[in-house]
């Protein structure tokens, strides 16, 4: 037993850097916590750009060609999008994976729960993270086959992305599964901007408080700024 754990240990050394990072539960944990900032920063990019729609079909529009003329000419029409695409595919899957990795790994660790288990104070937002990321992943596939590719908007246009938003946002049950997805996004954030500040060292006795602040300010502030849209088109105030 005691050359067999010796071996382990030699090969545990003999593992690239990379691998022994993303192998311990700090790595999975700043990966979760760096590719989140990341998604929550084109999240509420794309959160502005969505405001445009405020502006008219013709502001909209514009928008959306600039994004697909981005970076010309050193970039091709549409390049940077397709950039764009595949760092927050890499970014989505390399989030759910370490999530899911230390969720099992938290599972093995503690196979039975505690007999007597004292409570914890937790937010709703703690309570709904886990099964609320998982409503978020379905969501953003229904979001790509809704107003990116078309396929459950009966009424798509190609190329005109204003028609297609404000298609889609008419239909009532459509505003439900958005405003239900927004409900989790808000909760998301909320509770994972705090946590990716604690594991990055952003946080600290002083400043926790206006941090948590921050993060919730960021999750209220996101959340209505999509919700708004929908909710604008559903009540005739976007046409």
């Amino acid at each position: 037993m005691v050359i067999d754990a010796a071996q382990r240990r030699v090969g545990r050394e003999r593992r690239p850097a990379a691998r022994q990072f993303w192998d311990s539960t700090i790595g999975k944990k700043i990966v979760m916590a760096v590719t989140g900032a990341a998604l929550l920063g084109f999240v509420f990019a794309h959160m502005v750009g969505n405001l445009k729609t405020f502006f008219g079909a013709n502001d909209l529009d514009a928008y959306a060609h600039w994004l697909r003329t981005l970076g010309e000419p050193v970039l091709h029409y549409e390049w940077f999008l397709w950039i764009m695409r595949a760092g927050l595919v890499v970014a989505v899957v390399l989030h759910i994976t370490a999530t899911v990795q230390l969720v099992r790994r938290d599972h093995r660790a503690r196979p039975v729960r505690y007999a007597h288990r004292r409570p914890v104070k937790a937010t709703f937002a703690v309570h709904t993270m886990r099964w609320g990321g998982a409503t978020l992943a379905v969501f953003v596939v229904w979001h790509i086959l809704d107003l990116t590719v078309g396929q459950v908007n009966q009424d798509f246009v190609a190329g005109d992305p204003y028609h297609n938003l404000v298609a889609d946002f008419r239909v009532w049950w459509v505003n439900v599964i958005y405003l239900v997805a927004l409900a989790m996004l808000g909760l998301h954030i909320d509770h994972g901007f705090a946590s990716a500040a604690r594991t990055l060292g952003i946080t600290s006795v002083t400043r926790e408080r206006a941090l948590k602040v921050f993060g919730r300010a960021t999750a209220i502030l996101t959340t209505a700024g999509f919700a708004v849209v929908p909710i604008a088109v559903m009540t005739g105030l976007v046409r």
